[in-house]
This record gives structure tokens, sequence and C-alpha cells, in this order.
């Protein structure tokens, strides 16, 4: 069973959302977008225990918080708006099928969509198949002043026009749904509270214990004042005391300590899972061990229950990554794309981003409340293996910002950079480009620059590109005319490469006292640095050589580092410049008092 439709209205940060999905999905986008939101929405309509809460939804679950319409005239009531979630799921299976038969559909695959009246001659597989549709209704109840939600199915042929009949909890545990929330869930993961993971485990596996009725007869019979003696005096003054005011009846002592409140709800809540890590530590309480650890052994635990449910299980992780190595991540991605029915995921990590094909990765917009959401593979131009290729080397940074820098070599890469952050710090008026979402992306090579071009244009980024003079003449039309269509900002310096334009630019001086701080470090090599500084043209000649033997090493960085400002080269902090004004700093905040921040702090408060 899969999910291949999510509609979402009135929700928590969305207002609007109709997503389609094609099996495993990773979903990726800027902070707030909605990841999390989507999320939850699909934990709200398909999770057995979300509506155990009470409320299961409240005020901050409705879009802007408002759970009431505007009053349709002065002084008229308000009425509640509900908030809805639709899901449709495919391929049931038998034993739900059995159970749901008569609220069957179909849904046509290449199509996307349900297949409607009359339309009984499509609904053949393989071009259509079985599904569901179930939608969550959360709303506020003014008679009861409280807030409500409920799970139906949306095609309900049973039940009284205008009504929807409600899916039964037992039907929802089929569905195999499990949401792992980052940072959220390792607390109670191993406790055995309801919905727990060690909880799941024991029902999927049937388990009926008596730990509840045994452990209480245990805990009732823990004498705790024979192990603390001086407690008891403490008691029987209470006792005397209460006794003025209220008849103690009760044959021998009237008070008494226990470890728990000798109830299941209890226990559930207070029992807690201990882990021993190593030969020489005791057993400490799993939320002690090390948040890495807490994380893989959740992961142990969810995959134990999909080997329990290996053909109707659904998961929703939130940042596998966090707190992992990155040999861990990948097994984590690795393990939900083989092992799982469908897997949805959210991440920042490359080590995750780079597991799931670019048909399988949608990039997330929200504009106004209204998500919307984009196959990575529909930026052609870039084909699978450079999308892995790149993938770890800035393309899931520059996929998850606003706009991407586009440079043709590792010097570029790593220099520029440097000279954008001396310009932020000596211009409280600039907005620093990593707030801005503005990132740098390496090409390797001019000639893959259009393709990366397009492929961020695309989707929908800004693109700027920076790369050196053609003075080979070498450049096609086609070429110059892909870098020209595919970049806002298109800089073809006047260099035959970045070292020539480094020399150039920088005052010999700051290059002569960049080659001795080498020298006398004994970091040059194989480059030969004199005692005494030969005359300037020899001077760039040599930094010349440095530089560009060196590339790996930013050394072109180490020389901006220690440039003065005016130092820096003219070309480069011109280009930046042009990218910086596309990008200016959010307007002052008012602080209440007439007075308003400097822009470098306003631009730098949340």
């Amino acid at each position: 069973m899969k999910v291949v439709r999510l509609t979402i209205s009135n929700f928590r940060g969305i207002k609007s959302a109709e997503l389609l999905f094609d099996g495993h999905t990773l979903m990726v986008g800027s902070n707030n977008v909605g990841k999390s939101t989507l999320c939850e929405a699909l934990d709200l309509v398909l999770g057995p225990d979300r509506l155990n809460r009470f409320p299961p939804v409240d005020e901050f679950d409705f879009y802007n918080a408002e759970y009431l319409a505007p009053a349709a005239e002065e002084g008229a009531e308000r009425v509640p708006t509900p908030l809805r979630i639709e899901a449709v799921l495919i391929e049931p299976g038998a034993e739900i099928g059995a159970k749901c038969g008569g609220n069957i559909e179909f849904w046509h695959v290449a199509e996307q969509r349900l297949l409607g009246p009359g339309e009984a001659d499509a609904a053949n597989p393989p071009h259509a198949v079985p599904c569901l549709r179930i939608e969550t209704i959360g709303q506020y109840n003014p008679e009861e002043d409280e807030f409500e939600a409920r799970t139906y199915f949306s095609h309900s042929p049973d039940a009284p026009p205008g009504e929807l009949t409600k899916l039964p909890k037992p039907i929802k545990r089929l569905f195999g749904f499990l949401y792992l929330r980052a940072l959220r869930t390792g607390s109670r993961a191993l406790s055995l509270e309801r919905g727990s993971l060690l909880d799941i485990i024991l029902r999927i596996k049937g388990v009926r214990t008596s730990l509840w009725e045994k452990t209480i007869e245990r805990l009732r019979g823990l004498d705790i004042e024979a192990d603390a003696a001086e407690i008891a005096p403490v008691l029987r003054s209470v006792e005397r005391r209460l006794a003025r005011y209220i008849a103690l009846e009760s044959p021998g002592n009237a008070t008494k300590l226990h470890v728990s409140e000798l109830t299941r709800e209890h226990l559930r809540k207070t029992m807690t899972f201990f882990l021993a890590l190593s030969a020489d530590q005791g057993h400490v309480p799993f939320p002690h061990a090390g948040t890495g650890t807490i994380n893989t052994l959740v992961l142990a635990l969810l995959s134990f229950i999909a080997d329990l449910k290996p053909d109707t299980v659904i998961f929703a992780m939130e940042e596998p990554e966090i707190a992992v190595p990155p040999h861990t991540q990948r097994r984590i991605a690795q393990y939900l794309m083989t092992k799982t029915t469908q897997a949805f995921v959210t991440s920042h990590s490359p080590f995750v981003i780079e597991k799931f094909e670019p048909s399988k990765t949608l990039l997330l917009a929200r504009n106004a409340g209204v998500v919307t959401a984009r196959k990575v593979s529909d930026a052609t131009g870039l084909k699978d293996n450079d999308y892995k290729r790149f993938s770890r080397s800035g393309l899931s940074e520059c996929m998850l910002g606003r706009a991407a820098i586009v440079v043709e070599g590792v010097t570029e890469l790593h220099a520029m950079p440097v000279v954008a952050r001396r310009m932020e710090e000596s211009d409280p008026n600039l907005q620093p480009l990593d707030i801005a979402g503005v990132a740098f992306f390496d090409a390797d090579g001019e000639s893959n620059m259009p393709k990366f071009g397009k492929f961020f244009k695309t989707l929908e980024l800004r693109t700027f590109a920076f790369y050196d003079l053609d003075y080979k003449k070498k450049r096609k039309a086609e070429q110059a005319q892909a870098l020209a269509d595919n970049f806002e900002i298109n800089v073809e310096h006047a260099y035959k490469g970045f070292e020539d334009l480094v020399v150039a630019e920088v005052p010999v001086d700051r290059l002569w006292s960049f080659l001795s701080g080498l020298k006398a470090n004994d970091e040059n090599g194989n480059v030969a640095i004199p005692d005494a500084r030969p005359n300037d043209d020899a001077v760039k000649a040599i930094a010349k050589e440095a530089l560009g033997g060196n590339k790996g090493a930013g050394w072109s960085a180490r020389l901006f580092e220690e440039c003065e400002l005016h130092e820096l080269p003219a070309t480069v902090t011109k280009f930046l410049a042009s990218v910086f004004a596309l990008f200016p700093p959010p307007p002052p905040i008012d602080d209440g008092d007439g007075a308003t921040p400097e822009p470098a702090a306003a631009a730098a408060a949340p």
C-alpha cells in the first residue's frame, strides 16, 4: 500500500496543498516551507494514535490559528472552519480490501487521478488500481468548547446523504504508518507508553503480557519504610494530625509510601528502558545515551517493526542525519529505500539526498500558504549521474537555498566566499549571502556551467555565473548563448584564469608578503621563493605559480584573508556587489522606543 496523493486545507502553515507521490519520496526545501507540516499531516490522517490525544488538534493546527470563519455580517455568529487532510492509498491489500470493500475506488496510474462515475471500463490493471480515500476533519465544537478530529472514508456509499463513514482505528493500524520526528522521538521510543515504538511492537506481535498485574503486586508489597526507618516517625506524626480531622479507621498504619501510583497508565509512563553501552559502564536510562546512539537505536526499533509488517509499512522520517555520522546516514536511507513499502523523508544532508533519484525528490515551495512541489527530475538537462556526482559537493546546498553563484573551479569556490565575507564585515548595509540563501557551486569547468545554470533556474533559483576569458576563442556560439540564457548575472572576466586575475589585481606588496609567509613557515614546497624580494614581474610570476599549483590547498583564499579590503580584486568585488544588490537586508525593526537598530543587527534578527 502506498500514498499517491495528499490534499491539505487549513492545516498549520498550509492554507492549501495537493501533492502527488510515486513511491519513496524525499522532500527538500528551505526552512518553514512546510516539510514537517506534511509529515504531521500524514500522521494525522494515517497514524492510529494521534487522534487519541486530548484534544487531538488545537488552535495552532489551523492555518493562522483561524478555526472560526469571519462573521458574515456584524453581530452574526462565527461558524467553525474545518481543517481537512485527505490521502489516497493505492493497492490496499487483501485484508484491508476485505474490510473496506464498499469504500474502494480506482486510481488511474498514468494520469494520476481517481476514476469517476461512468469510467468502469477503465478500471482494469495495469492502467488502474484499487484505492482508498480517507480524510481527517478537525474543527472546533462551540457547544462543547473543545477541538475535535475524526477520520472518515471519503467515499462512503453506505452512509446517509451528506455524511461520511467513520474509519475504525483497527483498520488504521493495518496501514502500518510510522512517524519518526526529528529529535522528538528518543525520549519515549523505548518507553511502554501507548503509541511508543515498544508498544507498537508488542501490539503487532500480539503480546498480551501479565507484566502490569505482577509488577503492581510486587510494588504494592514493597516496604519502603523498612529500608528508611527514619521516615516512619514522620508518617505516624502525619497520621495523628490527620486523625484530628478525619476518622482513620484502617487497621494498622493509615499512610504508606509507594514508588508508583500502582496503575497501568502510570507504570507505562514511568517504566524506563536501560542500556549498557560498554563493558566498563553499568546500565543507564535510555534517554541518557548519546544523541547519535538514541537515533540509531530508534532506527533499529523501526526496522524491527518493518520486518514484522513487510508488506504494509509507510515511514515518515524527519532529518535522519541528525547526530549520526555519514555512513549511518547512508545506511538509514538505504534501509528506508529497500525495506519499507514507502518512505517520506525530509533532509538537508547530501549523504541522504544522493540516495534518492531526482524523480523521487520533491522540491517544495510555499507562497501565501499554498504549498507546491516539483520533481527535481523536471529540471531538464542534468543527467542522473551528474546529480549523484555533485550532490555532495554543493548541489544539495544550492537546491535548498534561493540562489546559486556558479564558478568553474575549486579555486574560485574557496576564494570568492572569503571576499564576500570580508565585504559583509566591512559594510553593515550588506545582508550576508548565506543568510540570504545564496550558495557557491563549483561546476568543475566552464563547459558544465550552462547545464547547472539551467538546473538551478528550472528549480526557480536565481543564478549567477563567474568564469574565465575565452582567450583561445574556443567557445562555441551555442555555449555562449546557453550561458547568457541561464544566468541572470553572467560575468566573463578579462583574464585567462583566476590566478591571472589575482596577481593582476592584488597589490604586489601583498603578494610578496604572502609568499614570504609561505617560505618562513616552510610551506612553499616546490615553489622557489627567494630570500630577497625580486622585481614586481618576478613576484607576480612566483605568485601565479604558487596559487596555480596549490588550488586544492586554498592558497588564493588564504591570500584574500590577509588582504585589506581595498586590496581585494576589484573584478571579484564588483561582481559580488551586483549579487548583494539583489538581496538587500530586511527593513530595520522598530524596537518600540522610536529608535531602530543598525541594519546589520536588523538583518541578523530572527
